[in-house]
């Protein structure tokens, strides 16, 4: 069973920076893509980041600069983070960690639907 668990969540004031985890079990699949969505109050989920196996990586136009995604699978484990600097009031959301197991896409897909697994989120609050 595929089970996705973030932390790293919290409040922050305009221009600070965050680092969000994301522990990943349940799987053994050698292909893979690992996204962060997110999803403020009235909005629609938007995809932030996503990486796949081959280690390809695409980001949401919004956060370029000042995002990174990354994964460690080391020692059978799968850890993906979203390093967050520069943060402003509008990445207010809860951000959620997502897989899809398969063959990657040519580009990776940052569209919620292409997701099956899904973590319970974590919040983010930045302050002006």
């Amino acid at each position: 069973q595929v089970r996705l668990v973030e932390s790293g969540g919290g409040s922050v004031q305009s221009g600070g920076s965050l680092r969000l985890s994301c522990a990943a079990s349940g799987y053994s699949h050698s292909s893979y893509s690992m996204a962060w969505f997110r999803q403020a109050p009235g909005k629609e989920r938007e995809g932030v980041a996503v990486i796949d196996s081959a280690g390809k990586s695409r980001y949401a136009d919004s956060v370029k600069g000042r995002f990174t995604i990354s994964q460690d699978t080391a020692a059978n484990t799968n850890t993906l983070y979203l390093q967050m600097t520069t943060l402003k009031p509008e990445d207010t959301a809860m951000y959620y960690c997502a897989a899809r197991l398969g063959q990657v896409l040519l580009l990776p897909t940052l569209l919620s639907v292409h997701y099956k697994y899904w973590g319970q989120g974590t919040q983010v609050t930045v302050s002006s």
